[in-house]
């Protein structure tokens, strides 16, 4: 997902944020001018204007140190981050997003935690959200307290226990997959002499061509930048990439600018109806977060792309005319861009299991999942939307775990390479990849990132906005910029070994997309391991989460 999915789930997370600010193992609860802690029988207080004073002034009261300390350092000042961290939406978005479906499902499981003889925890809820969001510095978890319709705010401490442990389950089993599969996907290190190093860039200087497309019949403009150089020719393939949720079309601008330096053309577009300009719009409250239209319109979006490039391939006094190969493509995915990526390769969305899943506990879902069950809303249970022009896909931590089902990987009809994270937790790695990764047809490489998180492939101009953002359950902790040079290293040399195979020097470039290069590239930051397919012992424990 791209740089700012604050949606739906975003709302799960300043909810997880109320529950795990203290209490030893993260856990809190707070009220409207009192907030009551019950656990059976017994209860404990904590008036508002306590913490609004912590977050005032940075320091916890004498009357909180009880409650926290038990604390470490780091999860003190996450305790009083959290005090004073606003969600930038304002009180029309808040309010569409609380009164959808999805949005019900998500208070339903977190009104669970709330200690109310009645059964409006749902409105209760619904209405702190909404009349928090008016308040002048915008919502927040102490103007949520001050606007909740009740004068305490009760919190079952077990229940609430039960739902935090919850949160983004698919992050946690991520990392037990890691433990079990690592003693299998560390080779010797190897004695190999490579003969060059990829990740250096070419001798060719790289232009931007800036394109404005209109599709007409979708009415979808489309901006593209075009990244080539005179080297380019119509040996090698055209490059198509496909940006994260709520992001830009920079997503992977070191990325293209280093295929583009080794004789590559690549073009970067714009989704229009998921890109940061959507997304701005959303949170102010002007459109939907994410039209279900949108699962089909990517896809469509890139084969259009593709329709467009061949008219500039026969265009006379163009630079490119003549250069570009869009009948042997490759497309580069990001995130959602990802999951768009495999759809176009031929992976067919199947909805029908995403639309049962969606009905029920979405607390525990991952970004990535919540996000997936916004296309419960198409019509149909199956789309098939591949271009044949497509030849080989890269897909750098996408989006895979409920919007294909159960066999819509297994029809990608070309080499593919997916890329993962250990630590994502938007597009956790065992449910996002690894178990796709088993359906999809060889030839495949799979790469995983020890220590990687979601943003860490993203060009740094995009990470910015990380910086200072707490560390929850559900985002937080990126690790980017100058942190995540190793990873952008590695993916340089990787795709640019994997767009070679649709050259006549293929070989020359093979043993790159090798675990023994994967041993030579690693450092002690970031351990990069590369299989073609899922040890046995690993995959026994794939099949023990997927029974689950």
């Amino acid at each position: 997902m791209g740089r700012s999915w604050r949606s739906l789930k975003t709302v799960a997370g300043f909810f997880s944020a109320i529950v795990l600010t203290q209490f030893g193992a993260n856990t809190s609860a707070i009220a409207a001018d009192t907030v009551v802690l019950r656990f059976g029988l017994f209860t404990e207080t904590i008036s508002l204007a306590e913490l609004q004073e912590a977050a005032k002034t940075g320091e916890l009261p004498g009357s909180l140190q009880p409650y926290v300390k038990g604390l470490s350092e780091q999860e003190r000042r996450f305790f009083l981050g959290a005090l004073g961290m606003n969600i930038p939406m304002n009180v029309v978005t808040i309010n569409r997003l609380v009164n959808t479906q999805i949005g019900t499902t998500i208070l339903n499981d977190f009104a669970t935690a709330l200690a109310r003889k009645d059964k409006a925890g749902v409105q209760a809820l619904r209405a702190g959200l909404v009349l928090g969001s008016t308040a002048p510095p915008g919502l927040s978890i102490l103007s949520f307290i001050a606007a909740y319709p009740s004068k305490r705010l009760e919190i079952d401490l077990p229940q609430a226990f039960v739902v935090a442990g919850s949160l983004n389950t698919a992050f946690w089993r991520t990392q037990q997959f890691m433990l079990a599969i690592a003693p299998q996907l560390d080779p010797k290190t190897p004695q190999i002499a490579f003969p060059f190093d990829p990740s250096q860039p070419g001798s060719d200087q790289v232009k931007i061509l800036n394109l404005s497309l209109n599709d007409q019949k979708r009415d979808r403009k489309i901006p593209i930048d075009i990244y080539w150089s005179t080297a380019a020719t119509a040996n090698k393939p055209v490059i198509v990439f496909s940006h994260g949720f709520g992001s830009v079309r920079t997503d992977l601008r070191y990325l293209a600018e280093h295929l583009a330096s080794h004789g590559y053309v690549v073009a970067a577009l714009e989704h229009p109806g998921s890109n940061e300009a959507n997304t701005n719009l959303a949170l102010q409250g002007k459109t939907r977060v994410v039209k279900p239209q949108e699962f089909l319109d990517r896809p469509q979006d890139i084969s259009f792309v593709l329709d467009e490039l061949e008219k500039l391939n026969q265009t006379a006094n163009n630079p490119l005319v003549g250069k570009l190969a869009t009948t042997n493509a490759m497309v580069v995915g990001y995130s959602f861009g990802g999951g768009t990526a495999l759809a176009v390769a031929g992976a067919e969305l199947q909805l029908e299991r995403l639309k049962q899943r969606c009905k029920k506990n979405l607390a525990s879902l991952s970004l990535a999942e919540g996000m997936q069950c916004i296309a419960q809303e198409l019509p149909e249970n199956s789309y098939q939307l591949r271009d044949t022009r497509i030849k080989q896909a890269i897909a750098l931590n996408p989006t895979t775990s409920l919007i294909f089902g159960e066999t819509g990987l297994t029809k990608v009809q070309v080499p593919t390479l997916v890329l993962a994270g250990s630590a994502d937790k938007t597009t956790p790695a065992l449910t996002e990849q690894i178990v796709g990764f088993e359906k999809i047809p060889s030839p495949k490489w799979l790469v995983g990132v020890l220590g990687g998180t979601h943003l860490s492939v993203k060009d740094p101009s995009t990470t910015l906005d990380q910086i200072g953002q707490p560390n929850t359950p559900i985002s937080g902790g990126e690790v980017v910029g100058e942190q995540a040079a190793d990873v952008r290293k590695y993916v340089k040399a990787i795709a640019l070994a994997f767009a070679f195979q649709m050259t006549p020097e293929a070989k020359n470039y093979a043993i790159f997309l090798t675990s023994d290069y994967a041993q030579f590239a690693s450092t002690s930051a970031f351990p990069f391991r590369l299989i073609t397919q899922i040890p046995p012992d690993a995959m026994a424990v794939v099949k023990e989460f997927v029974a689950k």
